[in-house]
């Protein structure tokens, strides 16, 4: 039986678009169940179906032959220790280490980019962006960071990708390219190369494709548009 993924919809959901970009660059089998945002409320038709496969009721969820894993880390893990010929965590042990470092980073952290730079592939917003650049502190910080850690990682390591290769660090990161190009947050050279590698990995082409596709308006996931 295949492994299925739950996901939310393309263009808001950023914690979907890690293990669906992970699973596709790797070229692991698996059937998309995206189930739309209505709303978020107990009774909304998103949480029926989610909370009957994840106590949580949130996306993303990976299904195993009935088994459900919830959680980005989880998922990244799981998927590792079952397909251990994809290497999607570098061979080296201290690389490996730094690599969950990063992510686990990413998992709990960057909460001001995260919280003004929502993801939302399908709009460009370099207006609102110079604004945020400006007012909040946080956002800078958190790119700041990011700065810091990609450039070390990818001098360390030598590109194209963070350890190398692509990887579980990559995917993970990969919605946060897409925050970087839809607000124009301002970044380094080094740094914007490695967010148009992203965006040219064929996992995250299909991914920002079938967003535009969907032409769904969401307001409550629009902070900063009224209509598209």
């Amino acid at each position: 039986m295949a492994l299925q993924l739950y996901i939310g919809n393309k263009n808001y959901s950023s914690w979907s678009m890690r293990p669906w970009v992970l699973l596709t660059g790797a070229g692991i089998p698996f059937e998309e169940k995206m189930v739309r945002f209505d709303s978020f409320d107990a009774q909304s038709a998103f949480k029926s179906v989610i909370a009957a496969i994840n106590p949580v009721g949130k996306v993303p969820v990976l299904v195993d032959d009935g088994f459900a894993v919830w959680d980005t880390l989880a998922i990244a893990e799981y998927l590792a220790e079952r397909f251990p010929e994809k290497h999607l965590w570098p061979a080296d042990a201290r690389a490996r280490a730094r690599a969950r470092s990063v992510c686990a980073e990413m998992h709990s952290g960057f909460t001001a980019l995260r919280s003004h730079c929502s993801m939302n592939i399908e709009a460009s917003l370099p207006e609102i962006g110079r604004i945020l650049w400006r007012d909040q502190a946080g956002v800078r910080a958190d790119i700041a960071r990011l700065e810091s850690m990609w450039t070390g990682l990818l001098a360390e390591h030598g590109g194209p990708m963070l350890f190398g290769d692509f990887g579980i660090a990559d995917a993970y990161f990969a919605p946060v390219c897409s925050r970087i190009r839809t607000y124009a947050l301002p970044v380094s050279p080094t740094v914007a190369a490695y967010v148009d590698r992203v965006h040219q990995l064929p996992a995250v082409q299909t991914w920002v494709q079938q967003a535009l596709a969907e032409h769904d308006f969401i307001g409550f996931d629009e902070p900063y548009r009224s209509r598209p």
